[in-house]
């Protein structure tokens, strides 16, 4: 589930794993864990999804001293993951471990466990002007592009419209960037 700030993938990740769940257990792994520093605008960000969540559903915090597939591992059921942006920038220099993540993802998947991972899409923002925030921009980019290619479904939200995307490489308009002309 990918989509930009505000754009509501997450209410639409909720509901979709809602879905899934069939009733069984449901963990919301959160990787935006409350920091010692006082942050109201931040907190009513992370109360709203609290709120919004089915009372039901476990909640397991995935702070940045914990490894996200680690934390994954142990739970049996349907797993919702909010999300991988926070996530990667809450790891020192960003780098995660995305392997072992795909791996992770591929094992719950083997086990028919549902996973569903919600990510920002930051390509289509501004131009970072600092280091770090292109560092970031790439490293979010690289992990949603791993993860996406493991999935059986990919959706991108925009102003709280859902576009199902289709597979890697799948245009069926290809030819016509390659020739300049129209195929049938």
């Amino acid at each position: 589930m990918l989509g930009g700030a505000r754009s509501g993938k997450s209410a639409v990740a909720e509901r979709r794993t809602e879905s899934l769940s069939c009733g069984g257990p449901v963990f919301y792994l959160a990787t935006a864990v409350p920091t010692a520093q006082s942050d109201p605008e931040w907190d009513a960000r992370v109360e709203a999804h609290r709120k919004r969540r089915p009372k039901h559903w476990q909640t397991v915090e995935c702070s940045h001293l914990e490894d996200l597939s680690t934390t994954l591992h142990r739970l049996k059921g349907t797993v919702l993951i909010d999300s991988l942006g926070t996530w990667v920038a809450s790891i020192e220099g960003f780098a995660v471990d995305v392997s072992s993540l795909c791996a992770e993802l591929g094992r719950r998947e083997s086990i028919s466990y549902h996973t569903v991972v919600v990510s920002e899409e930051v390509g289509l923002g501004v131009h970072p002007s600092s280091l770090s925030g292109r560092q970031f921009r790439d490293v979010l980019g690289t992990v949603n592009q791993k993860v996406a290619a493991l999935a059986t479904e990919v959706l991108f939200v925009l102003a709280g419209r859902v576009m199902a995307l289709g597979e890697p490489g799948g245009n069926e308009l290809a030819g016509v960037w390659e020739t300049g002309e129209q195929t049938e």
